[in-house]
């Protein structure tokens, strides 16, 4: 009877564990332009952290966040991925744009390379320069 309960047990709990999701960590920051001019309602931004590792296939994205702007530069990011998601010897990267009414008027124009194992800065500091 005991082993019966105790299988039972076991089985109950593997079933909860398998249940819990996975636990994420984020990367917190802040888009910012040095042109000293205010953004229109109708902007919307983008950040995505992405696995660049390949340089001749498509970054994989590990979390986008897409939105309206509220307010004005610097812009506050939140991303979340799985940590599961990192694989050693890739390379990872933030990387941001602002649209108004579609059209591109600031990306990121530099490299900002993420490590992913908690050595990060942060708030991340992400700058994006305008598009001519």
């Amino acid at each position: 009877m005991k082993k019966l309960s105790l299988l039972g047990l076991t089985a109950l709990l593997g079933a909860c564990y398998t249940l819990q999701p996975a636990a994420k960590t984020s990367l917190d920051g802040e888009v910012f332009y040095l042109q000293r001019i205010a953004l229109p309602p109708s902007a919307t931004l983008s950040v995505s952290l992405q696995d660049v590792s390949l340089a001749d296939a498509p970054a994989v994205v590990l979390d986008e966040q897409k939105g309206s702007i509220k307010g004005q530069v610097p812009l506050p990011f939140h991303l979340s991925y799985d940590p599961a998601q990192v694989k050693p010897g890739h390379r990872y990267s933030v990387s941001a744009r602002i649209e108004v009414d579609g059209k591109l008027m600031f990306i990121t124009t530099e490299h900002h390379a993420v490590q992913l194992d908690g050595s990060d800065p942060q708030p991340l500091k992400i700058r994006v320069d305008a598009v001519r």
